[in-house]
């Protein structure tokens, strides 16, 4: 059975700069059984109640500027799976989920640059889950338990978005620039509540977690990381993958959860 996974996108400039994390998610894709489809809930699609693309063919959305013209030009147009929205709609339901169903919307960087790496044929159906920064991560932990069952369908269920992610101090930095203490500090916490099995921490890291509110001043890049933990079913063991770091401030951490 397909594990669930917390991938961290980082900048959307990812496939086209030499980096540790782009160098693994290029080799992601042969690290794992070809799915039948893949679920992402991305932290770049914020709605009121969690809502499924269903289209049957995904434009890419470019939902960023002052980029490189280069990135511009990148595309990913892997086929969707309306049929598979639905079953993602009813599990959803099913766990007591109002949900909705958007037949127009593609893929935003949060999904389509990680694929582009880690499926760069783009010939697998693809489709998102929207996340809702301001019901916090309990609910995210729900939303991914609702869609544990599609593991078990052959569908890899991705949470990306960022394991830190303060872009106050983005800007200016090079890709390169040494990890900031903070960082570190923040990093290192979750990861030690991840490996334990502290879920209760976890679901309240941002009154336990060292520098919490400085690494995501914002949480909806740390919120599909509760929905990888949730779909991965109950007793998941959580695992790093991979560990890096951009730009001083980004940490690129991704885990399996099964």
């Amino acid at each position: 059975m397909l594990p669930s996974l917390f991938i961290s996108h980082g900048s959307p400039m990812l496939p086209l700069v030499e980096t540790p994390a782009r160098d693994f998610l290029a080799g992601l894709g042969g690290t794992l059984p070809r799915p039948k489809a893949i679920l992402v809930a991305s932290a770049h699609w914020e709605t009121e109640r969690p809502t499924v693309n269903a289209v049957a063919r995904n434009d890419t959305i470019h939902d960023f500027f002052g980029f490189p013209r280069a990135l511009y030009e990148l595309s990913y147009p892997a086929p969707g799976d309306p049929a598979l929205a639905e079953r993602v709609s009813d599990l959803l339901g099913a766990a007591g989920l109002a949900s909705e169903v958007d037949r127009s919307r593609g893929l935003d960087h949060g999904a389509w640059v990680p694929l582009l790496l880690a499926y760069p044929d783009a010939d697998i159906p693809v489709l998102q889950v929207s996340v809702q920064s301001h019901l916090g991560p309990a609910h995210h932990l729900q939303l991914g338990q609702a869609l544990a069952p599609l593991r078990a369908e052959g569908v890899l269920v991705i949470g990306s978005g960022s394991f830190t992610h303060d872009l106050r101090r983005f800007r200016g930095q090079g890709i390169d620039t040494p990890e900031a203490p903070d960082v570190v500090a923040f990093s290192d916490w979750m990861d030690e509540a991840l490996a334990e099995g502290r879920r209760s921490d976890l679901l309240t890291y941002r009154n336990k977690a060292p520098h919490a509110a400085d690494e995501h001043p914002t949480e909806e890049h740390l919120l599909p990381l509760f929905v990888a933990m949730g779909a991965g079913g109950e007793g998941a063991t959580p695992r790093r993958i991979h560990k890096s770091a951009n730009y001083g401030v980004l940490r690129m951490d991704a885990y399996a959860f099964a």
